[in-house]
């Protein structure tokens, strides 16, 4: 169990911790490489191998969460193909009652996603996140990603929070990392961000299934 009465502030990752990161898996995985394999002519199997290996060589740069960079390279309007599958947006377990429990405690809930501002905007458009959030931030604000540790420095400067009574939920190890290495004292991942995926181990970390079970 968590020690609540001395965290204030609760950071929050997007896509993967309070939303299902399958709407994610398929759209990168599955329905870009269709459309785009249609579009230049080539099967399937040609699209994914030739997008996963451009997808590799940026991942976990700014720029493997810029839709507008994805939008230039393929020569796609990306924010418009994720539209057309944004039905299947949806929270992970007990995530929206978890953020209505953390406001009904007065905890400071900022989330704090990679993902870019268009994408941001149509996550936020398609479910009720924003309400319950007291500030929402793009590491495209701040032209660095999560994974970089300047990125906690500089979201400090405009959310002043204490190091030792803060928490992030992050499904991803290299982010938790970073945090870790800025000096966040509560960190906690996620054990299956997708929903239709596999548990994913963070050996450093404690990890939360569902944020039913973490109390509150």
């Amino acid at each position: 169990m968590l020690p609540w009465k001395n965290i204030d502030t609760v950071l929050l990752d997007m896509d993967g911790t309070l939303l299902d990161l399958h709407f994610d898996n398929f759209f990168w995985q599955e329905y870009l490489p269709g459309h785009f394999a249609q579009v230049n002519n080539l099967s399937l199997q040609q699209s994914q191998d030739f997008l996963f290996e451009r997808f590799a060589q940026v991942q976990g740069t700014l720029n493997w969460y810029c839709l507008d960079f994805w939008s230039d390279q393929l020569a796609l309007d990306i924010a418009a193909l994720k539209i057309e599958v944004q039905h299947l947006i949806k929270y992970r377990p007990n995530a929206e009652s978890f953020l209505q429990k953390l406001n009904a405690h007065g905890k400071q809930a900022i989330l704090v996603t990679n993902a870019h501002p268009k994408s941001l905007d149509i996550k936020l458009s398609q479910t009720n996140l924003g309400m319950h959030l007291d500030q929402t931030y793009s590491s495209h604000q701040f032209r660095l990603p999560k994974e970089d540790p300047k990125f906690w420095g500089a979201l400090q400067q405009l959310v002043p929070f204490d190091h030792n009574t803060t928490i992030l939920f992050d499904d991803s190890h290299a982010v938790l990392e970073s945090a870790k290495a800025f000096g966040i004292a509560h960190l906690r991942a996620i054990e299956k961000p997708d929903s239709k995926g596999a548990c994913i181990a963070h050996p450093e970390f404690t990890a939360v299934i569902d944020f039913e079970d973490i109390g509150l």
